[in-house]
């Protein structure tokens, strides 16, 4: 296999590196890389074939050998070179001096990561092999498929040993190797079934035929068409080899002289030699093509890996921004870091007051939740005063009724006005202080949220901030409260400038004739004159009159007054106080170590984004120099 690689080798092993020191380095944690990945059903000749590609003896025999993901590092050597090993699990790392030792040292490692017996890890195992005879390739090796639990497997082994290969062939970036022998029918392999689903139209597929010398007589022609892409089609094709079978190992024959044995089976053979020709069989030739397939695969994957790197930096680096560097060591250091923490706070609540920018970063708009509110309690006043036009002239007939004193008939009666006034503006101060109590809880949710994004990761300072936001809600809440009902108090003294009121008086005057003149149709008198004179509904009529151009006052008057004192509160008085006692807690400095006590999870959440950062940077680097 030395001479295969030698016109490719300047091209090849450049890209292979790349991408292997990038798994190296733990970027397939954030990212797919460009890989093939091996797979077949129990007993398909895989490991066999992984064997005479790398020259070395894999875990081999009945049930689950592949226990763990492979990763199977293969870098060609000068002529003369010694062979060299080196196998890498969960930060275990150890050199290989001889051949002979891979597959103990395998199966130790699968014992550790899966257990000992046979359950499976996905957990990935590095081997690498350097060695003149070897090609210059990277496969991941995965557990072969299992129909049936055996003893001592989980019931569900089957299940999860597909989730793990489809966690690695579903990925675009994967090339599946599905390894089937020639003696079993392939459209029921599984292994191929899996591929399918996942690779359709066979873009990212190769199959791997085994097995040719126990194909029955008479159905060579059959295996043939499959190798043709005659029968399920694959665009990236078949090949075929024949690699040692159970008694050649029991004979102690060498991986060498297996692969002269496979040339001279293939070249000698009827049905095959065509094949042998066109380099669809033997290991070689194998090697030739899954060579040529990852670095193709690896030149056409790299713009895109390019630009997911670029993306996962911006995406970490934002995410550690949010977390911060964590609080110094240094006793000063640590009361600065903790001045700047509560100042940018308080900072950004008295810029939420006014619409600002948040140096948080966070969106936060406590003034659409005001528009809202605001927005209800002006439509609840003119719906208020809707209804009331309605109903008001059966109310001033059995106010004037029940009030009317000694006065002849045509004086208006002003304590009918002044009573129906006070009860309809009375009737709109529950529906204030409901309007309080949904703005006190909308800019308390904004304060704590707040809270949460200025202080990620301190738990202390989040519950010593929402302790003080809570209680001057309360006691804001409740200031805007007595106000509130003070006006109310206030409106129920009926009063108003003689100008704004004669304004208001001859603007309703003048609707109320334009609305006349439009119905054309004025109240019968003689409807009324069973009980009242044609001067008492000419009193009614002026009465009506009034009280709606005062109700027009008031409640402009109350559209304003009652969003700026809950404004006023709610939303400035709350920031300052909040500011202000913030402040004075930094004069506790034996509270210091209390309130920047760090949360365990955000340390080590920002240590693996750290750590993140760190692999991508030097991903980035690995890519700038290819």
């Amino acid at each position: 296999m030395a001479t295969l690689n030698q016109q490719y080798e300047e091209k090849v092993r450049p890209c292979i590196d790349l991408i292997d020191s990038l798994r190296s380095l733990g970027v397939e944690k954030d990212l797919a890389l460009p890989a093939i990945a091996v797979i077949g059903d129990q007993s398909s000749g895989k490991s066999s074939v992984l064997e005479a590609l790398s020259g070395v003896a894999l875990p081999r025999g009945s049930g689950i050998v592949t226990r763990c993901p492979l990763e199977l590092k293969m870098k060609r050597k000068k002529e003369g070179e010694e062979w060299y090993g080196k196998i890498s699990y969960q930060g275990c790392e150890e050199e290989l001096d001889d051949p002979s030792d891979v597959e103990k040292k395998i199966r130790k490692a699968q014992d550790e990561m899966a257990g000992v017996g046979v359950g499976i890890s996905d957990d990935l195992i590095s081997l690498e092999i350097a060695s003149p005879d070897v090609p210059d390739l990277t496969l991941i090796d995965l557990p072969g498929i299992a129909r049936v639990a055996v003893k001592g497997q989980p019931e569900d082994i089957g299940k999860q040993i597909k989730a793990l290969i489809q966690r690695f062939i579903t990925r675009q970036e994967t090339i599946s190797l599905v390894v089937v022998p020639c003696n079993v029918d392939i459209a029921t392999t599984e292994a191929l079934k899996m591929a399918q689903e996942v690779d359709p139209e066979g873009e990212r597929t190769l199959g791997i035929l085994t097995k040719p010398d126990l194909v029955d007589k008479g159905t060579e022609d059959t295996v043939v068409e499959i190798i043709r892409n005659e029968v399920i089609h694959l665009k990236k094709g078949y090949m075929i080899v024949r690699c040692r079978g159970q008694k050649e190992i029991t004979d102690d024959v060498s991986l060498t002289e297996a692969l002269e044995r496979e040339k001279a089976f293939f070249r000698d053979h009827v049905h095959s030699h065509a094949l042998y020709n066109e380099g669809q069989a033997t290991v070689p030739k194998l090697a030739e093509k899954l060579t040529l397939e990852l670095v193709h695969h690896i030149e056409r994957s790299l713009p895109r890996l390019e630009e997911q790197i670029e993306d996962k930096l911006a995406q970490t680096q934002a995410e550690l921004e949010r977390y911060g560097s964590g609080p110094p060591s240094d006793a000063a250091e640590k009361l600065f870091f903790l001045i700047d923490k509560v100042t940018a706070f308080t900072q950004d609540a008295i810029s939420l007051t006014t619409g600002e920018e948040l140096k948080c970063g966070d969106k936060l708009n406590v003034f659409s939740a005001l528009r809202r509110e605001f927005a209800k309690w002006n439509t609840h006043l003119d719906y208020s005063g809707e209804k009331f036009n309605k109903r008001i002239e059966k109310e001033v007939e059995n106010y004037e009724e029940k009030y009317r004193g000694r006065e002849l008939p045509g004086f208006i009666n002003y304590k009918t006005f002044e009573v129906m006034v006070k009860e309809q503006i009375k009737q709109l101060e529950e529906p204030a202080v409901k309007r309080l109590k949904d703005i006190g809880d909308a800019v308390r949710k904004a304060f704590i949220q707040l809270a949460h994004s200025s202080f990620i990761g301190f738990p202390n300072l989040i519950k010593t901030a929402k302790a003080k936001i809570e209680a001057i809600k309360q006691e804001k809440e409740s200031t805007a409260e007595s106000m509130l009902r003070t006006q109310f108090k206030m409106e129920l003294i009926v009063y108003t400038q003689d100008r704004t009121y004669s304004n208001s008086l001859s603007d309703r005057k003048r609707e109320e004739d334009e609305e006349e003149d439009k119905r054309k149709v004025a109240v019968s008198i003689t409807q009324r004159s069973i009980v009242y004179s044609m001067d008492n509904h000419a009193t009614l009529e002026e009465l009506m009159l009034h009280i709606k151009s005062y109700y027009k006052i008031a409640s402009q008057r109350l559209a304003d007054q009652i969003p700026l004192v809950i404004r006023y509160q709610m939303l400035h008085e709350s920031a300052a106080q909040l500011q202000r006692e913030m402040l004075q807690m930094l004069q506790d400095k034996e509270n210091m170590e209390f309130l920047l006590r760090e949360d365990c999870d955000i340390g080590s959440k920002r240590a693996s984004l750290q750590s993140r950062l760190k692999r991508l940077m030097k991903a980035r680097a690995y890519l700038v120099e290819f």
